[in-house]
């Protein structure tokens, strides 16, 4: 059996996530500390009590989630479940910061930063309203990409930015070129066609100054190579070494997340087993759509952990 760990993104955080993690693993509390003490507040504070819109904004939602996954980590790293149980790391968008954390090429503090500055840099690049996503289903990757050009010909932004799964892509730019995208969508038997809220067109050329922040961000922190490979969104396949990391990382905010072909790629690696570590099931739910004969384990509380580090014992899965 070939494992790997993933890490999820943008739209699963939840008050209150990771709250039961920091009461009964004092590893995964002392995540939550070392990342209010990186940002110079309590976002745990806002994680557990705060209200949801709050936590939405990209530039808390994007730390708020890294945490959360590295609670995940630490606790089941305290049951004797380390990241050597894994054979690749990977994380949807956001979600690959807090594998590489995870996979000890960046350290804590400077991924919480990180993901402060690329949530606010992310939500600066573009005017509020003048941007947009939006869901196609029932559409492949190559129909939605006809679709983007299309939806652009007529002017404005519009690209394939997120390759979900089989019929599940999502579409970003500007608003009204993803309107039109829409509208061909469905002319073009799209099952659903709907606009998403969320505050920026997310992973499309409109990004580029937000990259442009990244790169300058990214070149005065230490990275080293991960303990286990990453499998890179905008690559779709392991890679190792730093700079390259460093590189991925830039061109990840204006590139397409490659989810669906990161996860085949890994199947064609032998992977037969992924476990989500953080807040939701919505990466879970994507690779049972991608190739079923995976088994997926989503972990986000203790009993999640109790049960992961059972069936580890019981000889169900591989042992560290």
């Amino acid at each position: 059996m070939s494992r790997a760990f993933v890490f999820p993104g943008q739209g699963a955080q939840a008050v209150g996530m990771g709250l039961a993690l920091a009461e009964t693993y004092p590893a995964a509390r002392a995540v939550f500390d070392e990342v209010d003490s990186a940002l110079g507040e309590s976002l745990s504070a806002l994680i557990w009590d705060g209200d949801i819109e709050t936590l939405t904004l990209t530039a808390n939602a994007q730390p708020a989630l890294m945490a959360t996954s590295l609670a995940v980590v630490r606790a089941l790293e305290a049951e004797g479940v380390t990241l050597q149980a894994a054979d690749f790391v990977a994380g949807h968008s956001l979600g690959e910061y807090s594998a590489l954390c995870a996979a000890g090429a960046i350290g804590l503090a400077d991924t919480a930063r990180l993901l402060r500055l690329r949530g606010e840099a992310m939500q600066a690049a573009v005017a509020v309203g003048e941007g947009a996503m939006a869901a196609l289903l029932g559409l492949d990757f190559a129909a939605v990409t006809e679709v983007a050009r299309e939806a652009q010909a007529e002017g404005g932004v519009c690209q394939a930015a997120n390759d979900n799964d089989l019929g599940q892509v999502v579409v970003s730019g500007t608003r009204a070129a993803v309107e039109r995208a829409v509208e061909i969508a469905k002319g073009k038997g799209a099952k659903r066609a709907v606009l998403l809220p969320v505050s920026a067109p997310f992973h499309c050329t409109l990004m580029q100054p937000a990259a442009d922040a990244m790169a300058q961000a990214l070149a005065d922190v230490q990275i080293t190579a991960p303990k286990v490979p990453l499998v890179a969104n905008v690559r779709a396949e392991a890679v190792r070494d730093a700079a390259d990391i460093r590189g991925l990382l830039v061109e990840q905010v204006t590139g397409s997340v490659r989810w669906r072909e990161s996860v085949l790629w890994m199947a064609g690696q032998g992977v037969d087993d992924i476990w989500e570590l953080g807040a939701g099931k919505a990466l879970s739910g994507m690779i049972r759509r991608i190739d079923r004969s995976i088994s997926t384990r989503a972990i986000s509380g203790p009993d999640d952990i109790k049960a992961a580090v059972a069936a580890l014992a019981e000889g169900n899965e591989r042992h560290v």
